[in-house]
């Protein structure tokens, strides 16, 4: 590598740095590879780190101690005189960013990354060009890695403002708490984010389109959250499409159809998290012939190629699941593939959390899918208010149920909702990596008391000897 002239050359150049750009640029080095990574932005770590995963799950945490505060007293523990510090909450939720940002940077330093800010473009296959860095504009590669993520979809009616009108960027960083919000979209940002307002005293409306919150996962697990989350001052509207929305000296009315009945509700600020659309854009892809669908996602294939053979693409701008974790699964294939390695994509799940109150998690086939896909498969279910662990943490509502094949009782699916639940997910993801079988994991000893021993519980249900729910002894032929 040439180094502070105005065109440099390098076997791996990555766009982007967040779970996927900078996984990619670090596993490059791994190898052996010459790495660039370019980053827009002045800080690495891409929207989960800076807007998106981290600083969400960051105010989830510290609203949910807030509100757990009201609740201590039935522990015999009596806490007067709390309140809510935003800027405070802000400054500590900040301190785990900047803890984190700096790790990245310092394993790009170690891995001899070298890392320039400033927009990439493609001149060609094999050439991309760099603006707003001063000695750098042009980087001629062997390899490149697309990793450049995803912004939030706007609406018609609602254009952002990132005053009254936001973001789930926006969103992260308010100086006050809004005494009434709007969510266009229950989806699962919507409702977090929902949730979190509601716990530290703002009025929430979630305006969700069709007849139930969060349509991608289980509804059975879903419907639990549902039918709690009023108790965090959120009110839901089902089959509800916003219109648009006036802005005012006091805040915003936001004009909605309810039932296909009009209505408006005045707010403070109205959120928009409706879905995300790749950045795909504005970055040259149709000079290098890269080809993307319909809605904006590059192709791939299960080396995470595109259609040109040196130019790879991984995370949210191929398309969905749009997860972090999917990421960075993917930037180890493309730099491994890039490497000579035998990598591919040949994953059979990715696993989902939702940190709602209670938390949701999923993995696998819903039922209604593993039957479409020609499994003979049924469900079990069990319920959390059997598992004493839910008790310490006073939260009984939830459950947890298991998909599985009736022939070969193979797991297909692990869908739950309840305290913790995000933490389990992973043994129920690999269980159905390995092809685990309901006795493998009923088979297998968990500790007591967790919350990790539903998993044994439920499958001792799908066989039909759950101990701590009653079920009917089979009948002797």
């Amino acid at each position: 590598m040439v180094v502070g002239s105005l065109t440099v050359e390098t076997d791996v150049v990555v766009i982007g740095s967040g779970p996927g750009g900078y996984v990619a640029a670090i596993r490059a080095a791994q190898l052996g590879k010459d790495v660039i990574l370019v980053e827009k932005f002045k800080k690495l770590g891409g929207v989960c780190l800076n807007v998106g995963c981290i600083p969400t799950k960051a105010l989830i945490t510290s609203s949910d101690y807030y509100n757990t505060l009201s609740d201590l007293n039935k522990m015999g523990i009596s806490v007067e005189n709390y309140s809510v510090d935003i800027n405070k909450m802000n400054s500590w939720k900040q301190g785990i960013i900047d803890k984190l940002e700096g790790g990245i940077k310092t394993l790009c330093e170690k891995n001899g990354i070298e890392v320039i800010q400033g927009v990439a473009s493609f001149k060609d296959k094999n050439t991309i060009s760099v603006s707003g860095q001063s000695d750098v504009n042009t980087i001629q590669f062997k390899n490149a890695i697309i990793a450049t993520g995803s912004k939030p979809i706007q609406i018609p009616g609602f254009e952002f403002d990132s005053e009254k009108i936001i973001t789930s960027n926006d969103a992260m960083s308010l100086s006050e708490i809004p005494k009434k919000l709007v969510i266009v979209g229950g989806g699962y940002i919507g409702t977090e984010l929902g949730t979190v307002s509601g716990k530290l005293g703002c009025e929430v409306h979630i305006l969700e389109g069709s007849d139930r919150l969060i349509p991608q996962l289980d509804q059975d697990i879903v419907n639990v959250v549902a039918k709690d989350i009023s108790k965090f001052n959120v009110d839901i509207h089902y089959n509800s499409l916003a219109k648009g929305v006036d802005k005012n000296d006091n805040g915003v009315v936001v004009h909605f159809d309810e039932n296909k009945e009009a209505k408006t509700i005045e707010a403070d600020k109205v959120l928009v998290v409706v879905g995300r659309s790749p950045n795909s854009k504005e970055i040259g892809l149709e000079n290098a012939g890269v080809q993307v669908d319909e809605k904006g996602f590059i192709k791939v294939n299960e080396k995470m190629q595109t259609n040109v053979e040196n130019i790879y693409a991984i995370g949210d701008v191929v398309g969905q699941p749009m997860l972090a974790h999917k990421a960075s699964r993917e930037a180890k294939i493309a730099a491994e593939v890039i490497c000579g390695k035998p990598s591919a994509k040949d994953n059979k799940v990715i696993p989902a959390v939702v940190f709602n109150d209670p938390e949701l998690m999923s993995v696998g086939f819903q039922l209604k899918e593993a039957q479409e896909k020609g499994y003979d498969a049924d469900e079990k279910k069990f319920p959390y208010a059997a598992l004493g662990r839910a008790y310490m943490f006073d939260r009984t509502q939830g459950m947890i149920k298991m998909v599985f094949d009736k022939k070969t009782k193979l797991v297909l699916g692990v869908h739950a909702v309840g305290p913790h639940v995000t933490e389990i997910v992973s043994e129920a993801a690999l269980a159905i990596e390995m092809g685990a079988t309901i006795e493998d994991i009923a088979l297998t000893i968990h500790p007591h008391p967790t919350i990790s021993e539903s998993l044994s519980e439920v499958a001792d249900a799908t066989m039909g000897v759950a101990i701590h729910i009653y079920q009917p002894p089979e009948k002797e032929e």
